[in-house]
């Protein structure tokens, strides 16, 4: 467990699943290797299928609170286990987070919220929308929309989105680039001083 830094482990017997085994039971029963098969009736069995979609598989591993989940075939068989680091790297490909590209986060009330309206917009200054979430507060009527866009050139976006009354709550891009559209606007705004 150490090892692989978790706190759940599959039992298995022969690729025959028995159950996940967690740290907190082996200190609670003062388990060793040679003690576990007079606990398997207190393993857990959560187990996932390979056929299942990640989004399932998330939900459960958050539920439960297990750092692996085990992965079966239709025959009950040990297939292998996903573990959060897994989980996080799925979606981190799933998600396009490791392409280049920035991020917007806008706030608005749940009955302003409309996909096609905002994908036109972005769309419109020649961005792609990579993907796409939506975050809201439980009782609330307020929600996120987090954009994750396939430029780093935001601004053209930004104020498309504020001219539609959208409140653009958070901007994340290439730090040099900001600091460049910062240093233009500073340079326009002296400019006019001078006038």
């Amino acid at each position: 467990m150490d090892v692989y830094r978790v706190s759940h482990i599959p039992v298995v017997d022969e690729a025959k699943y028995l159950g996940l085994v967690s740290d907190k039971l082996i200190y609670d029963l003062n388990l060793v290797e040679a003690q576990l098969s007079t606990a398997i009736d207190k393993l857990n069995t959560t187990h996932a299928h390979s056929d299942q979609h990640i989004f399932e598989l998330a939900i459960v591993m958050y539920k439960l609170k297990i750092s692996v989940l085990p992965v079966l075939d239709e025959d009950h068989y040990y297939l292998g286990a996903i573990t959060l680091y897994d989980l996080a790297r799925r979606f981190a490909s799933l998600f396009s987070l490791q392409e280049v590209g920035g991020v917007l986060v806008i706030e608005m009330n749940v009955s302003d919220y409309s996909v096609a309206q905002i994908s036109q917009i972005v769309e419109s200054n020649d961005v792609k929308i990579l993907s796409f979430f939506i975050d809201r507060k439980p009782g609330s009527n307020v929600l996120d929309v987090i954009l994750k866009l396939d430029s780093d050139e935001l601004s053209g976006v930004v104020q498309a989105l504020m001219r539609y009354d959208y409140k653009v709550k958070a901007i994340y891009q290439d730090r040099s680039m900001l600091n460049d559209l910062y240093q233009d606007r500073f340079d326009q705004f002296m400019k006019f001083m001078n006038i």
